[in-house]
């Protein structure tokens, strides 16, 4: 890989990133939800959030495949339109499955935009497009990512204008595959699993002067850990700002 600079994606780096939003079920506050967004901003973090695309093609704020966990219904979130999902509760709560157009208008450019696109193999022309398309004329710092590589792909494609990221996780037997498709796409950062670090492609990568961050890092001993290898934290049930 060549040699390079931290580049578009520095600002990355500069604050924690709140993984999926500053969430705490047991305060009311669920993933990937406005009130998660609205809490991070206050915060002052960064916010990590998943796309998945509804029935009619309308980028939506959720992590799952299926509506089961976080919801009263059942069944495939793709094969709801944006206007359904909008008016499904989350978990008992006064918050709805968000699209990507108010978690724009909800954060505002207030924290910066880590969003990872939920890939379906085979069912996702358009999604990069359209994710692109919504964040036409706005503000604040976005950088995208996915663990799916023709995901990546489409966005180095159809949304060049934001840094972007690959998600990977795995031991050094998935070198040669992580380093391809960073070369191939030139991906402004890295998303690593802190579980499987150190390994030779974070290591060599951070080599570049490009960032890498972690996901998830559920303690203070994490984020020590994560130190060491990376660049910053992806976090969730703790304030990395308050001592361990």
């Amino acid at each position: 890989m060549a040699a390079s600079s931290a580049g578009r994606a520095a600002w990355i780096v500069e604050r924690p990133i709140a993984h999926r939003g500053l969430h705490d079920a047991t305060n009311g506050v669920y993933e990937n939800t406005l009130s998660a967004a609205r809490a991070a901003v206050a915060g002052g973090f960064h916010i990590e959030m998943d796309l998945h695309l509804s029935r009619d093609g309308r980028p939506v704020v959720f992590h799952d495949d299926t509506l089961d966990r976080l919801t009263a219904l059942k069944g495939n979130v793709r094969a709801r339109a944006m206007a359904e999902l909008g008016a499904i509760a989350i978990a008992g709560t006064g918050d709805r499955i968000p699209s990507l157009d108010q978690l724009l208008e909800t954060v505002d450019g207030r924290a910066g935009l880590v969003l990872e696109l939920k890939g379906v193999d085979g069912a996702d022309t358009g999604f990069a497009a359209e994710v692109a398309r919504c964040l036409a004329g706005y503000g604040g710092p976005v950088a995208l990512m996915s663990f799916d590589h023709w995901l990546v792909e489409d966005l180095h494609r159809e949304a060049s204008a934001y840094p972007l990221g690959l998600t990977a996780e795995g031991d050094d037997s998935r070198y040669a595959v992580h380093a391809a498709i960073a070369e191939r796409c030139q991906v402004d950062f890295v998303s690593y699993g802190i579980a499987d670090l150190p390994c030779r492609f974070v290591t060599e990568y951070r080599r570049t002067g490009r960032p890498v961050i972690t996901w998830t890092i559920r303690s203070p001993a994490d984020a020590a850990r994560s130190a060491q290898y990376a660049d910053q934290i992806t976090f969730e049930g703790f304030d990395p700002r308050r001592p361990g």
